[in-house]
């Protein structure tokens, strides 16, 4: 076959370095675009007036390495060494925007076929498939190990398909969370030492057919769906395939390489119809959409058209591109859509994932049992999807090759319900996903925008992204107690933090091959200098941060839990059962959430936990984490009393009490606020208050200008609508038993440990004391709503012995006998199980003055005031029933027990919902209640249980002194 030389027109200077090129014929042929990766300029070219000067685009800082255009030619997108993708409006090249950034220069670019989404890649690790319509990143996809150089999207938009300079292949389904259908090792040429050699990949037009250069000079053809080697095109290229391109229809395609030729191959007939010989190297190539001719450009930057390309005495490379056969499998649909010729990014449809829902099918072609599925009538009956288009040709006849017995033709209807139940047989349904790891107070990324690294009770961190790197900032609530922190230039891209009073942690994902994630400590004082540490990870990608005491945790994506301390020391590697969700720290405990295995059919996440305690080296609490059906995991953290706590994205905020053996009660459920408009970001809470920012629906989360609202929400049990009529009452009852649960709890621990509880003693004390007061209340209520068996049930549940004598004369006043008998019976029976355990002390009696005011029916309105008298002479131990066990068990000077419980009318109140904007103000304001409950009591001593029992030496003393004194 004879060889022949062209010559070719300078598009780009080269300054007499090869680097690659690219190429592209827009939708009508009337344009030719160009860019060279040593050159910052993008041309774009009159394809009939080649006297005309071409326009040129100058957006990028560095040189561009690939070039992606519409189906529909009204977007251009360019990718370049700069690490930005830019689109432009076309064929005028205004600048639109930068879509996207990664760390490292961007190899590849493609668009699907509807122009919704497009595909980039390079350097970096993973595949980002952008959403063109809103300029958001719709998913990652990751799984080479070197950089991405060619990526395709197959046309029925089912699949993508990418390589990489070590020569793998993988295919991914888009229908089905992008994960790896296929995955070919090695089956193209590496290219990872020459950088202006790339692996390219493209699918047939069909879409059943994917095209990858092959070690031996060739081209090799691999299934859709199976991933088998079909075939390959060999013949005069001496050295590798660097670039192929189809033709329009499918049934050619061109090829260069390394040998400096381009061969023209009959897809059918296996072998190359013509060829052209070149000075340089051949870096791409595109076929005229609607002629016979194929534009290419080599790697010094000159670029020239191939006119009438394909022989005159063969088919064109257009014709049949409606309906055409390649390699005598399938065709293209008759009746396919052209794409939209007007518009702008907004007018490109849907996202592609939703165009290709029809499930794969697995094609044995050395089977004839693949003719027995389909029929010649095999029209838009058998389709899964309205954008998928019936075929109108028979198949028997593309599929000639295979020999059609009389015996299998079958009547059309019997033929059809073969072909579906069949069909219906292959298909796979992708089930719910898992949850993905997240940050705790972690917002989106927003492009253009500063968002929040962290965000909780003490201060934020915030970032914003500029060229290349990041901006990050430390603020805390309190300006004043905390400490001043500068800030920090990011040139990791760090996409999660942790932040406590020590110091703040840091990590990011893997960014490609070399670009590891990162793990970066920062403490905000240290007696040493170059306190800061980092830690990198080769094979694995930190998933979520958190901090405590004098630790940092990292849970990667290996399920490694990985703990360091304040210093940097790796102290434990520890593996977990599942995927991380999220991770919490407070203290010396560490609370991490995995997944414990596949979400429901309902789409129910089936999580677990686990809480660690760092310095004992102990897992003191695991079980399963509970959601809401249908929900994710929003938030999860600790209160400020250490409280493991749990919010969903149905708004239910959830509380772990051992309890039951250790259960996830609910405190808080948005629905029952009834204000569907709003969304509830939760930044942390303590014993009462729900500390959230109020976000507006749609908005899920804030923004970090302007600065977030606090606003504080009470907290409440999802209780039935009860027939009492005193929802809040018992409300506060159910909130005061958890107290108490978890002080116990607390008390428990620290007894364990040896520790003094004498503060957590004082703290019981006087939530004892307001749990009474509220019981009393709830008596009241009961005795005007008629309910004198609930009282009963009430009145046993009271820890004070004067609470019940207040009782008593409550429904004395009352007018209510029987009920009062029962209450004597009652405390008559507690304080005579007292005195078996006890030695019968004497008693002062009690002058339990109980005021109220009765209406003419003799109900109570308003709750009775509880006063005690001067201080008894000998302290009474069975004034205190032994269901208390939370007072510390010692007799100390007796105070005035009822000053503790009358100082608790004294205490500051914060309304149900207030919104402030310090949130230091907000905790002084808070602690308000708290030190009315402890440090009013005893006036700067801590309150006493008049009634608790000695357990000191000296206090033994003192009581046999009583004694001896009673006995004179």
């Amino acid at each position: 076959m004879k060889i022949r030389s062209m010559k070719l027109r300078e598009a780009h200077k080269s300054n007499g370095i090869a680097s690659q090129s690219s190429i592209l014929y827009d939708l009508n042929g009337e344009r030719i675009v160009t860019a060279l990766a040593s050159d910052t300029s993008i041309c774009i070219h009159d394809a009939l007036l080649t006297s005309v000067s071409p326009k040129v685009l100058r957006n990028h800082r560095d040189g561009v390495t690939c070039l992606a255009i519409s189906p529909n030619s009204t977007c251009l997108a360019s990718g370049s060494i700069d690490h930005s993708v830019k689109l432009y409006k076309f064929p005028g090249g205004e600048f639109e925007t930068n879509i996207t950034r990664f760390t490292l220069p961007i190899r590849s670019l493609a668009f699907n076929k509807s122009g919704t989404m497009l595909a980039a890649a390079g350097d970096d690790e993973g595949i980002k498939l952008i959403n063109t319509i809103d300029g958001s990143v719709a998913r990652v996809l990751k799984g080479h190990r070197g950089s991405v150089t060619g990526i395709s999207f197959d046309p029925k938009g089912e699949y993508l398909a990418s390589v990489d300079s070590i020569g793998t292949v993988i295919y991914w389904e888009l229908h089905n969370s992008g994960i790896i259908a296929h995955n070919l090792k090695g089956i193209a040429p590496s290219t990872s030492s020459d950088s202006s050699v790339v692996n390219v990949l493209q699918w047939s037009p069909d879409g059943e057919m994917l095209a990858v250069p092959g070690h031996k000079n060739d081209v090799v053809m691999y299934d859709r769906d199976t991933a088998e080697k079909l075939f390959m095109l060999r013949g005069d290229h001496v050295q590798p395939v660097c670039f192929l391109s189809w033709s329009p229809n499918g049934k050619y395609m061109a090829t260069s390489g390394l040998d400096r030729q381009i061969l023209i191959w009959n897809v059918d007939q296996k072998q190359d119809i013509d060829r052209q010989k070149f000075d340089e190297r051949i870096c791409c190539m595109a076929w005229k959409p609607n002629g016979n001719s194929l534009a290419f450009i080599d790697a010094m930057g000159k670029y020239g058209v191939w006119e009438s390309t394909v022989p005159s005495s063969m088919k064109s490379p257009t014709e049949g591109t409606k309906s055409v056969k390649s390699n005598g499998v399938l065709f293209f649909d008759e009746d396919e859509q052209e794409p939209s010729a007007s518009g702008s990014l907004s007018d490109m449809g849907e996202d592609s994932f939703d165009e290709a829902e029809i499930a794969s099918r697995k094609r044995l072609r050395q089977h004839s049992k693949y003719d027995e599925a389909l029929d010649e009538d095999n029209d838009d009956e058998l389709t899964f999807s309205p954008k998928a288009e019936s075929h109108k040709k028979p198949l028997e006849d593309e599929l000639n090759f295979f020999p059609k017995p009389e015996s299998r033709k079958k009547p059309r209807k019997e033929k059809l319900d073969s072909a579906k139940e069949g069909l219906q047989s292959t298909t796979v349904t992708a089930g719910p996903k898992l949850q993905e790891a997240f940050q705790p107070g972690a917002t989106p990324v927003q492009p253009g925008k500063r968002r929040f690294l962290c965000y909780n009770m003490l201060g934020s961190i915030t970032s914003i992204d500029h060229d290349g790197y990041s901006h990050i900032e430390i603020d805390f609530h309190d300006t004043g107690s905390g400490p001043r922190v500068p800030a920090m230039t990011d040139y990791f891209g760090f996409t999660m933090a942790s932040l406590n009073e020590n110091g703040s942690v840091f990590a990011n994902p893997r960014k490609g091959e070399k670009n590891m994630s990162t793990l970066m400590y920062r403490p905000f004082s240290s007696w040493a200098n170059n306190s800061e540490w980092s830690m990198r990870f080769e094979e694995e990608e930190v998933r979520a941060v958190a901090l405590g005491n004098s630790w940092v945790a990292a849970v990667t994506s290996l399920n490694f839990l990985r703990i360091f301390t304040e210093g940097g020391l790796q102290k434990h590697v520890l593996s977990l059962d599942g995927p991380v969700v999220t991770v919490s720290g407070s203290g010396d405990e560490l609370a991490v959430v995995t997944h414990s295995s596949s979400p429901l059919a309902s789409s129910e996440q089936m999580l677990e936990f686990r809480v660690f305690n760092i310095c004992s080296g102990t897992l003191p609490k695991r079980g399963k984490l509970t959601i809401t059906p249908g929900s994710s995991l929003t938030w999860f953290g600790f209160s400020e009393e250490c409280q493991l706590s749990s919010f969903d994205s149905k708004g239910v905020l959830r509380v772990f009490t051992n309890q039951y053996g250790g259960s996830w009660l609910p405190l808080f459920s948005a629905s029952k606020l009834k204000k569907p408009e709003e969304n509830y970001w939760v930044a942390g809470l303590n014993s009462s208050k729900l500390f959230c920012i109020v976000c507006k629906s749609p908005d899920s989360f804030p923004q970090v200008i302007p600065k977030p609202v606090l606003t504080l929400l009470d907290l409440s049990c999802p209780l039935a609508s009860s027939d009492l009529g005193a929802d809040n009452l018992e409300n506060e009852f159910i909130c005061n038993n958890i107290q108490l649960c978890q002080i116990q709890s607390r008390i428990d621990e620290m007894l364990a440990s040896g520790q003094d509880t004498s503060s957590l003693d004082d703290e019981a004390f006087s939530v004892e004391a307001i749990q009474d007061r509220c019981i009393l209340r709830l008596i009241a209520s009961c005795c005007n709503g008629d309910k004198l068996v609930r009282a009963t049930e009430l009145v046993k549940l009271l820890s004070l012995e004067k609470s019940v004598r207040g009782a008593i004369k409550l429904v004395t006043a009352l007018k209510l006998p029987n009920l009062a008998e029962r209450f004597n019976l009652i405390l008559e029976e507690r304080l005579q199980k007292e005195s078996i355990k006890t030695p019968v002390l004497a008693r002062a009696p009690l002058n339990f003055d109980t005021s109220f005011k009765a209406d003419v029916s003799g109900k109570a309105s308003v709750l009775p005031e509880i006063s005690v008298p001067v201080e008894p002479a000998i302290p009474a131990s069975s004034e205190k029933f032994p269901t208390n066990s939370f007072t510390k068990k010692t007799l100390q000077e007796p105070i005035k027990a009822g000053k503790a419980i009358t100082d608790q009318k004294q205490t500051t109140k914060i309304e149900s919902k207030g919104t402030v904007s310090n949130l230091s103000e907000l905790k002084k304001s808070v602690d308000i209640k708290n030190a009315g409950q402890t440090s009013k009591a005893g006036e700067g001593h801590r309150p006493s249980n008049p009634f608790a029992k000695s357990s000191n030496n000296q206090d033994k003393s003192s009581l046999l002194d009583s004694l001896k004194k009673m006995k004179k």
